[in-house]
């Protein structure tokens, strides 16, 4: 049995397909049962939130995978990195080292570090930390962007309202995977034996700045649109503080930590894995 935590996400969705198409038994762990309503009748779901460790313990009990594709990013409903990233990763870790579960495989996030300008990043690499800390066997994915994510961010307000919002300046190249190449990596994770104690990171064909991603969804969909600024708290989001700490203010004696990156060279030989490009139809 694999328990999926964040199956309902665009990563999480792709992933729980995978592994049933392969004929792999999958339990979803879910803060709302009707949000996995998608994902088939017959799935078997446990309902409760990762931040919630009673709840946590029931789902991974029997389990001998634990996926966690669960993040705070978009901080909704109170929940944040700090709460989700890293208190629901360890209480994930702690059950499934307590229920005697095998394996773990945690989806990360590039450039994952302690000294990261970005909480997300930070709080993804105390929870790297504590896994590598376990007697589990492990593995550790790290993939750029979600290409699939930004188009809803970025492409549905300019299809729908004629605008959408850049986040900080928009000028600085990021790279961009589809979340279908990651979820290949993940199932790859929970059956190849030789994937274990490995980091791994996974990320696409194009590095591009904001503004251009954009402007290839507004291409594509025949849109002219307007890019908009967002609010000044939104702009670490983008890159531009990119190095910077919290505060915002240029520390020159901190290394810079990038968004883009030889997406397909820092792949792992693995040459079934697909790669999706920005310009494909979604």
């Amino acid at each position: 049995m694999i328990l999926v935590a964040g199956g309902t996400g665009t990563l999480g969705t792709i992933l729980v397909r995978a592994l049933r198409d392969h004929d792999l038994q999958v339990r979803v762990l879910t803060r709302d049962r009707e949000r996995a309503g998608h994902l088939g009748a017959d799935l078997e779901i446990a309902e409760g939130d990762v931040g919630q460790p009673a709840a946590v313990r029931g789902a991974v009990r029997g389990a001998q995978t634990v996926v966690s594709a669960v993040h705070g990013f978009a901080g909704t409903d109170g929940a944040g990195p700090a709460t989700v990233d890293r208190d629901g990763n360890r209480n994930l870790i702690q059950a499934a080292q307590a229920a005697g579960v095998r394996q773990f495989v945690l989806v990360s996030v590039k450039d994952a570090a302690p000294d990261h300008p970005m909480e997300l990043m930070r709080m993804k690499f105390a929870s790297e930390q504590q896994l590598r800390e376990t007697g589990l066997e492990w593995t550790i994915i790290r993939p750029a962007a979600y290409l699939e994510t930004w188009c809803e961010v970025l492409g549905r307000p300019l299809v729908e309202k004629g605008k959408t919002m850049i986040f900080g300046r928009g000028q600085n190249p990021i790279n961009w995977v589809s979340a279908r190449d990651v979820a290949e990596f993940v199932r790859l994770a929970v059956t190849e034996p030789a994937m274990r104690g490995q980091v791994v990171d996974v990320g696409g064909p194009e590095n591009l700045t904001m503004r251009q991603f954009v402007d290839v969804f507004r291409d594509r969909e025949g849109r002219p649109g307007r890019q908009d600024p967002p609010p000044g708290h939104a702009r670490q989001l983008g890159g531009d503080e990119a190095g910077k700490p919290d505060g915002g203010q240029a520390d020159p004696g901190r290394p810079r930590h990038g968004h883009h990156c030889d997406g397909v060279r820092c792949r792992p030989g693995a040459p079934s894995v697909p790669v999706h490009s920005v310009y494909e139809p979604r």
